[in-house]
Formats: C-alpha cells, sequence, structure tokens
C-alpha cells in the first residue's frame, strides 16, 4: 500500500475517533468575546496535526528527535490547556522548553547570547502567532496549507528538510479540514492544533533560514505575522486592554463581523494572499543579501500600510453604522 494512503487512512480513522470521543468526555470550544462563532463546537482536533509528526518521525528512521520531542511536549501541555484552561505561567516554561529543543535540532549556535535570545523569541512570537490567528473556521488549516506550500516548493530544488514532514502534516490539515472547512465546523484546531503547526512552521522555517542565509523566508509567514503584529502594537498603544485578553481586533475578525463575509471566504483571502507572496520568495530567495533586505523590508512595509488602510477603513464603517 502506497505509504501516504496508510497515512491517509490512519488519520482519518483516529480524527473519526477523537470526535466522538470529544463529544462524549465535553472537550469543547464555548463562545467568548474572541470567538467568531456563536454555537458550542469540539476543540482539540488539530490533535492529528501532532500524530501526523509523530507519525513522520517512526516512519522515517526517527529524524528530528530534538523537534518531534518539543512538539510532544508542547502537544501535551496545549491539550490540557485545551481541557482544563492552563495559565500562561503554567504553558510558557513548556514552550521555552520546546522551542529550545528546535534550537538545538537546527544547530543553532549558543553564542553570541543575543543572537540565541533573539530566535528563542522569534520561536516564542510565532507558535504564540498561530494560536491568537486560530479564530474563524478554515483560517489555520488554509493558511498552513499555503504556507507549507511555498515551503515544498523550495523544497523541492534544495532539499534541506524531509519531503514528508511536510507532506505527512499536508495529509492530517486536508482530513482536519473535512471537519473544519465549513460553514458549521464540526471541530476546532484547539491549542494543541495552531501551536502544533506553529512549532512546525518555527523548525522548517529556521532550517530553511539557516541553510539558505535568506531572511525572505520569514516572508513565507507574512499574512500571518502581519496580522497579529500590527493588532499587537495597535493593542500594546492604543487600547488599555491587556495583550493577553480575548479579543477581536484581528482584520480577519473585523472583516467577518463587520463585512459579514463567511469564514471560508475571509480564510481563502489569507491563503492566497500567502500564495502570492511564497511566488515573490521563490523568484528572489537567492538574490544577493542586499536585495533581499531591500525585498524583504518593502514587502513588510506594504503589509503595514495595507492594514493600517483596511483597519481605518473598517473602523469608519463601524462609525458610520454606528451613527445612523
Amino acid at each position: 500500500m502506497n505509504i501516504y494512503l496508510l497515512i491517509s487512512i490512519i488519520l482519518a480513522l483516529l480524527s473519526f475517533i477523537y470526535l466522538k470521543l470529544a463529544v462524549k468526555f465535553k472537550i469543547i470550544d464555548k463562545p467568548n468575546q474572541r470567538s467568531s462563532h456563536t454555537k458550542i463546537t469540539v476543540r482539540g482536533g488539530g490533535i492529528i496535526f501532532s500524530i501526523a509528526i509523530l507519525l513522520f518521525f517512526l516512519m522515517n528512521n526517527y529524524q528530528y528527535p530534538y523537534f518531534v520531542l518539543g512538539v510532544l511536549i508542547i502537544s501535551i501541555v496545549s491539550f490540557l490547556d485545551d481541557i482544563y484552561t492552563l495559565s500562561s505561567s503554567i504553558r510558557f516554561p513548556f514552550q521555552l522548553i520546546a522551542i529550545f529543543l528546535i534550537l538545538f535540532q537546527v544547530a543553532l549556535p549558543f553564542s553570541p547570547i543575543y543572537v540565541f535570545l533573539s530566535y528563542l523569541i522569534i520561536g516564542v512570537g510565532l507558535i504564540n502567532m498561530f494560536n491568537f490567528m486560530d479564530g474563524i473556521n478554515g483560517i489555520t488549516g488554509i493558511f498552513s496549507l499555503s504556507s507549507l506550500f511555498g515551503f515544498y516548493l523550495i523544497n523541492i530544488n534544495e532539499q534541506i528538510v524531509n519531503d514528508d514532514l511536510i507532506l505527512y502534516t499536508v495529509i492530517s490539515l486536508i482530513i482536519f479540514g473535512f471537519y473544519n472547512f465549513r460553514k458549521k465546523a464540526l471541530f476546532f484546531a484547539g491549542d494543541i492544533g495552531s501551536i502544533a503547526i506553529g512549532m512546525l512552521m518555527f523548525f522548517v522555517g529556521m532550517l530553511f533560514t539557516l541553510k539558505l542565509s535568506s531572511p525572505l523566508i520569514l516572508l513565507l509567514v507574512i499574512v500571518y505575522g502581519a496580522d497579529a503584529g500590527c493588532t499587537l502594537l495597535y493593542r500594546k498603544f492604543f487600547t488599555n486592554e491587556s495583550v493577553l485578553d480575548p479579543h477581536r481586533h484581528h482584520i480577519y475578525q473585523k472583516l467577518v463581523d463587520v463585512y459579514k463575509l463567511p469564514h471560508l471566504t475571509v480564510s481563502i483571502i489569507y491563503g492566497v494572499l500567502q500564495i502570492i507572496i511564497n511566488y515573490i520568495v521563490i523568484k528572489t530567495y537567492n538574490l544577493s543579501l542586499v536585495n533581499q533586505f531591500f525585498v524583504f523590508f518593502g514587502l513588510i512595509i506594504l503589509f503595514i500600510l495595507f492594514y493600517i488602510y483596511l483597519f481605518k477603513k473598517i473602523n469608519n464603517k463601524v462609525l458610520l453604522k454606528n451613527a445612523s
């Protein structure tokens, strides 16, 4: 039997079993002020992302053991968070351990210390970015597929990471999509799903960045990064809210709430935008470092300006609506 078919069958069966168990044991997501859904839904369906990574490890001669160990550690903690809602003081140390294991796996030099700490901060930011952005049906799965598509196309030429790590995860995302890419999702990824995908993106992104000596690799997640980063800055400097509190300031949330766009429409927009950026990265990651930085900062500035434009336009629409 083809190995990818076998993996698909295993993950499909496990996802179905998980759905039944989650319903039985009430592993559910109740709508709150951050939510864009109104009905109680099973959470933690992203457990199959972690399982896919574990299956890759078992079927590919135990490659990347420290990375896989990090994913398993953070997946256990994140799954407990999906069930019991753990405090950040409990979750954060385990995130640091998991990221440390990834940095060890990619053989990042531990000196000078500021370089290591900067990558540690990037890791914390990236995995939590995927968690913060997981708020509407389809967005985690569709965006992750779009981003991994970019990594995979580069990897075909460069062979930096085992293709199966990407492909097994893609299979798990497609199966997850069967339950989530719909108007009324049967389950959500939960913290275990979004954090596991964030860990994978950080690991693959670190490998590609170091091997290719290309900062442009970071742009393979820029659509998420621009929304999450700009929203964080907005909340920090223009609101009295704690950045840890649930909120509805992300652009994708406003597109759903204000413009009443369907969840999947917004998710597809984010995915298509990332695919466009992927094309630019693929065409430019071999340029000189100076030219790469021009492309890098040019696109970042463009996305920041685009975010500001959309944010103001949406707020003006809200003000007009409230005044009428």
